[in-house]
């Protein structure tokens, strides 16, 4: 017996009786009672949360109580048959009890169903602007929603039975909705007649004359997609028009169809919404808050055809997190007005229903500089991820940013241990890692660094237990159709299926299936026993998984893509919180009584903002007017300042068979051991607030057999090969040797500069070389590049391989603006003294034919700082009266990583010079005195010829 070690503190059977609540410093209290209803709302982008109490809730809570008190006055006799029965768990032979959030979810409905009028005096509950009632239950995830549904089926088909008359209470037609096939595949336990019906799995009904009656239950479920209109064919002789209502009702319906008074259950409800005629919402802003504008429509439109012509007696809404889109800048998503009843994923916490989430609450690295927290906790919010992450056309080889790699190698670390334990208790499957990013491109990315050997750890090198969830095949899984071809795709599925540790017989059946339907074997399997999911360790998806999938063994969670709300973070979670068992310990609970509660399981997450300090609320000082705005645009009437330029995605450097460096003239590469993150410290989050009394940590100084040198040099090596091998003439076998003795020469050298006698010590050094690894080859492959380049060889944007200042859309800046009459945009957005004097002198100056700011042009860079690919964005592009092109870099203060810039400058306007056909190319870059703007253009403007840049040392030779 123990006291309450974790935030687990009630028993998901009784009713709360107390419950952690955020105080003013942050930190979690105890407080008696159990927690009103209400959600908080997390803005990530601003740092801010406020409390938003769910009055209605709170009074039909009251309401509620006060009526099961009275003996549940009203209800008809099978009600209270039912009731009696769900309620009396010391004579029941039922194997599984009721949660306590279950009862009170049916309590609540059967109350608004039956309840006399003086027991709802003064209760109006919103409706959805149909003509059709709703009511939503808002359960957490793993609160058992699938049994509340079997519930609601039996008191609602035992009735409308026995009470036939009362058609407007009851129904024996029920039709459920569900989000696409996963979902509606788990809900078929809700067909009396299917092997592991819920009906006798949790004994609902009382006697065995009512169970054989509820056989009568005419059921129908169907996913969205049913619900969209017939496509009118196109080639057809006969033109038969739209469908009509009739027909579109027998279609969706099929035998339900010959039944009026149809009782609806929406699962997952927060798709199914009316959109009011004000709210606009970009299909990219829906996206981004994971939500399908369509489905909404469809969904809805659909119901009330239904309804026009069968009649809705009620629907009945099932959803953890019932929101929809506002279309407000202040708050993107609201709660569902006819939210009836409220258990949240924080009472899931407490009640041990789910995994305690613990995020990232501080690590060894310098933190985020404007909210002070580790870098860790919002990955894709730090600079060198989200725009590394966020560029069309990257290609899955590249590298990750540096600090993605470094919280890969800190989960893994914690991801290995969990493994080991579970192979030592006999757990047939791995835990799995959860990655959620942000585009297709980042998905191959990171499926390439665990597939191909960029994972630190060799235990997730595992291309076999590594899937990523192609997004498009498995949209056209949940509809039931056919994606387009993809073979590497297919055999990446079927290497899977291959190596999944399971009968020869159960392959057999599955080895036909397309890959749509082999995607959803393998996803919707993760982790169970004797399927071919039942291996996989690593899973990789873009946006959300659908709901419905409920792999359990999921322990640790990577997001790599933004969080705009809570919302998102409780959804992306939601995939990672079913528990793995349900092992009870006997508990002190707060108001000193012995329990036995569950124990705690937890979810490790990096990169998901799940707590939030700050309180937006308060007084202050009003926000100040909106600032005057300035229209930029494309002049068509200024076509002869147009400028175009090419799209070069990347430059390769073609290098000489014999690969050599100089050493003696290598600047030194510093490591900061401040900016290298080899710890972490993750504690439990609940209510906005990290639990630091129960903190863990990751430290990889604890591994010092994993950081062998030599193992070092040959991952550098491989690092190394990647980049060059593009542009290697020699044997492979020659360049990997000869690479290896570079990174070790530039290894033991005194060029690698680590400013700390601590952590000279070898294995310290070792730990920051391994986690710096992209950042030292980057090093080494430039300085081999510059040593021994023969050539550059340009690779274009295939899609979009010409750019243009005429193709600029218009776009409105707040910043000083400057008119011009000598650039085909109409203004120049100044950021400095040194830009408004520059776009003066271009404005001025006889020999700039045409020139314009580089800003929302599309004329971009990339370039490698610290083994991340950045964006570059020069400031300008100029058109000389010669016909030469000068891209025009203004700083006043300059950098390492401006360096990098320019000399990823240098090697674009050397390709694309070399390549020939798009005019003559120069760059220039002014630093420290603006005066040296007519310097550098003058000196371009003498010759049509290329001209090295004056304002910068020499990078390369030209």
């Amino acid at each position: 017996m123990s006291s309450a070690r974790s935030l687990i503190i009630a028993s998901p059977f009784e009713r709360p009786t107390h419950h952690w609540l955020r105080q003013g410093d942050n930190t979690l209290a105890l407080k008696e009672g159990r927690r009103p209803a209400g959600y908080e709302i997390f803005d990530t982008r601003n740092n801010t949360v406020r409390t938003v109490e769910l009055a209605l809730v709170n009074r039909i809570r009251q309401r509620v109580d006060a009526w099961r008190d009275a003996g549940y006055p009203g209800v008809t006799t099978i009600t209270r048959q039912l009731l009696g029965h769900w309620r009396d768990d010391e004579h029941s032979t039922r194997q599984n009890a009721f949660y306590f959030c279950q009862i009170e979810a049916i309590e609540t409905l059967v109350w608004h169903v039956e309840a006399p009028p003086d027991f709802k005096q003064g209760i109006a509950i919103p409706g959805d602007g149909g003509l059709w009632e709703r009511l939503c239950s808002k359960m957490a995830t793993g609160s058992g929603k699938t049994t509340v549904m079997a519930m609601i089926i039996t008191w609602q088909v035992l009735n409308a039975l026995t009470y036939p008359k009362r058609n407007k209470d009851f129904s024996r037609a029920v039709f459920i909705v569900a989000p696409g096939l996963t979902v509606k595949e788990r809900l078929q336990v809700l067909y009396p007649g299917h092997a592991g019906n819920y009906y006798d799995l949790f004994n609902l009904c009382p006697n065995e004359g009512m169970r054989q009656k509820l056989n009568q239950l005419e059921l129908g479920i169907q996913n969205w997609h049913s619900l969209m209109p017939l496509k009118e064919q196109e080639r057809s002789v006969v033109r038969k028009g739209a469908e009509s209502d009739e027909a579109y009702v027998r279609r969706v319906l099929g035998k339900l169809s010959s039944h009026k008074d149809i009782l609806i259950i929406n699962d997952e409800a927060h798709h199914a919404y009316r959109k009011p005629p004000e709210l606009k919402v970009s299909r990219k802003d829906a996206e981004a808050l994971g939500i399908d504008l369509d489905e909404a429509t469809r969904w809805i439109e659909g119901l009330d055809r239904i309804h026009k012509t069968r009649r809705i007696i009620r629907c009945f809404d099932l959803s953890a997190t019932p929101f929809a889109p506002t279309g407000k800048t202040s708050t993107e998503s609201s709660l569902f007005e006819w939210v009836v009843s409220d258990f949240g994923l924080n009472d899931a916490i407490e009640a041990g229903l789910v995994k305690t989430p613990r995020v990232v609450i501080r690590d060894n690295a310098l933190p985020n500089a404007q909210t002070y927290r580790t870098k860790l906790y919002h990955l894709y919010r730090e600079p060198e991820v989200s725009e590394d992450l966020n560029r069309r056309g990257a290609e899955p080889h590249e590298a990750l940013p540096q600090i993605v790699q470094e919280a890969y190698t800190l989960l893994g670390a914690d991801w290995r241990a969990t493994m080991e334990a579970w192979r030592e208790s006999g757990h047939p499957s791995p835990p799995v890692m959860l990655t959620v990013c942000n585009r297709t491109e980042t998905a191959a990315r990171i499926e390439h660094y665990f597939r191909h050997g960029d994972a630190y750890w060799p235990e997730l090198k595992a291309p076999e237990r590594t899937l990523r969830v192609d997004s498009r095949v498995l949209e056209k899984a949940e509809i039931g159709e056919t994606a387009g071809t993809d073979k590497a795709y297919e055999a990446v599925l079927q290497e899977i299926l291959e190596a999944a540790r399971i009968p020869e017989w159960r392959k057999e059946a599955l080895r036909p299936l397309k890959k749509e339907e082999l995607l959803r074997a393998i996803v919707d399997n993760v982790g169970k026993r004797n399927t071919a999911g039942q291996d996989l360790q690593n899973v990789i998806s873009v946006a959300m998984l659908s709901e419905g999938w409920d792999a359990k063994n999921v322990t640790h969670i990577m997001g790599l893509r933004a969080f705009t709300s809570q919302l998102l973070c409780e959804q992306v979670i939601g995939r990672g919180l079913r528990r793995v068992t349900y092992d009870t310990e006997p508990v002190v609970c707060p108001d000193g009584i012995e329990r036995q509660l569950f124990r705690a399981e937890f979810v490790n997450v990096f990169g998901v903002p799940l707590s939030i300090f700050q309180d937006a609320d308060g007084d202050g000082e009003p926000p100040p007017p909106p600032r005057h705005s300035t229209q930029i645009e494309a002049l068509k009437e200024r076509s002869e300042r147009e400028i175009s330029w090419p799209n070069v995605l990347r430059v390769d450097f073609v290098v000489r068979p014999r690969l050599e460096i100089d050493l003696a003239k290598m600047p030194a590469l510093k490591l900061d051991p401040a900016q290298i993150r080899v710890s972490a410290d993750l504690a439990p989050a609940l209510g906005g607030t990290a639990d630091l009394a129960k903190a863990v940590s990751i430290d990889l100084e604890k591994l010092p057999e994993d950081f062998r040198l030599q193992r070092l040099l040959f991952v550098a090596a491989r690092k190394a090969f990647e980049t060059v091998q593009h542009g290697f003439t020699g044997s492979r076998a020659s360049l990997i040797q000869q690479l290896v003795g570079l990174v070790e020469a530039f290894f033991n050298s005194d060029k690698l500069e680590i400013p700390s006698l601590f952590h000279q010590d070898p294995l310290r050094k070792r730990i920051l070389v391994a986690l710096s690894m992209d950042t030292l080859v980057q090093h080494v492959i430039e300085h081999v590049h510059q040593e021994n380049a023969e050539r550059l060889e340009p690779v274009f944007d295939p899609e979009f391989p010409i750019g243009s200042t005429r193709a600029m859309r218009t776009w409105y800046s707040t910043k000083p603006c400057l008119e011009t009459t000598r650039s085909q945009i109409s203004h120049a957005v100044v950021d400095s003294t040194w830009e408004h004097y520059t776009v003066q002198r271009l404005e001025k100056r006889p020999d700039v034919a045409a020139y314009a700011k580089n800003d929302h042009l599309g004329f971009q860079l990339h370039y490698l700082w610290r083994g991340s690919r950045r964006k570059y964005v020069p400031d300008f592009l100029i058109r000389l009266a010669n016909g030469k092109h000068l891209i025009l870099e203004i700083k006043g203060e300059d950098s390492d990583q401006n360096r990098s810039k320019r000399m990823a400058l240098d090697a674009w306007v050397r390709a694309v010079n070399t390549r020939g056909g798009f005019g003559t190319w120069c760059w220039d870059v002014v630093k420290g005195e603006p005066s040296k703007v007519d310097d550098v253009i003058a000196f371009h403007a003498r010759s049509a010829a290329p001209s090295p840049s004056t304002g910068e040392g020499i990078l390369m030779p030209m």
